[in-house]
């Protein structure tokens, strides 16, 4: 679990236990507890566009569906590693191999997004 992914959980664990009121929130409380001396890694918008568009479509246990981010390509890189997930348990194994699934030919790299969402995914978070 790298740094985002345990944003992503403290996150969740803020929403949990009510101490945010919405996703923006508590990713925001959550980064400034994961990145306390770095401003440019709590704005950095990858991996909080990939959780937000989790939350969004309500794919976060206990988190209700809402409009929460306007990125498409961070969201849909979410959901299609969650659909690819649900398929292949497996594939959580290694977020690299998860991302070129998901990239195919394309030679860019992931930004943390599939950290995001393989913490969520092996702390039985995603529904």
């Amino acid at each position: 679990m790298g740094k985002y992914g345990k944003c992503a959980k403290a996150a969740v664990d803020l929403l949990k236990s009510n101490k945010a009121a919405d996703p923006i929130v508590a990713w925001k409380k959550a980064a400034l507890e994961t990145f306390p001396d770095s401003e440019s890694s709590r704005k950095k918008c990858c991996p909080k566009n990939a959780f937000l568009g989790l939350c969004e479509e309500g794919l976060i246990r206990g988190v209700s569906a809402g409009g929460y981010t306007e990125s498409k390509d961070n969201k849909r890189y979410a959901l299609n590693a969650v659909s690819l997930l649900k398929k292949n348990p497996n594939l959580s194994k290694n977020e690299n191999v998860l991302w070129e699934k998901i990239q195919g030919n394309n030679a860019k790299k992931h930004n943390a997004q599939m950290d995001v969402v393989i913490t969520l995914w092996d702390n039985d978070l995603i529904v």
